[in-house]
């Protein structure tokens, strides 16, 4: 497998400390949820990127399907929960695709769900529901 890229981000005293990429471009402060207006948490870091890998995998998608629409947003809700085996995260990714009827955007969003890296890592070890909407 060709290897495109590696980000390289180091944590520093877990969620109430820092984080920070190798390039320095990525440098923020980490709080508990709640704790601190100005701080962001795990949780935040992993929505941002799945939401924005998906949305590119829709795209992607779209792309070599020749689909054509008036764009997309991608939200995702990443929870953390507390059981009894310890914490766990479960995920809704509510997807927006604009100017296209429902099973036209259902079949992208299906076909970014199977291509999406973080999809295809979190496959069956976290819920994912994903909810399709259109404008």
């Amino acid at each position: 497998m060709k290897e495109l890229f590696t980000a390289t981000v180091t944590a520093i005293g877990g969620r109430e400390g820092r984080i920070r990429s190798e390039d320095g471009v990525l440098d923020i402060a980490l709080a508990m949820p709640g704790v601190k207006k100005e701080t962001t948490n795990p949780e935040q870091l992993f929505a941002a990127g799945y939401a924005a890998c998906f949305d590119s995998a829709l795209n992607l998608v779209a792309q070599q399907e020749k689909i054509k629409h008036g764009g997309s947003e991608v939200t995702a809700h990443v929870t953390l929960h507390q059981g009894t085996e310890g914490y766990s995260l479960s995920v809704k990714l509510d997807v927006l695709v604009r100017d296209v009827e429902m099973e036209v955007a259902q079949k992208l969003v299906e076909a970014a769900h199977k291509v999406c890296p973080y999809s295809r890592a979190i496959k069956d070890n976290i819920t994912v529901d994903v909810e399709s909407r259109i404008a």
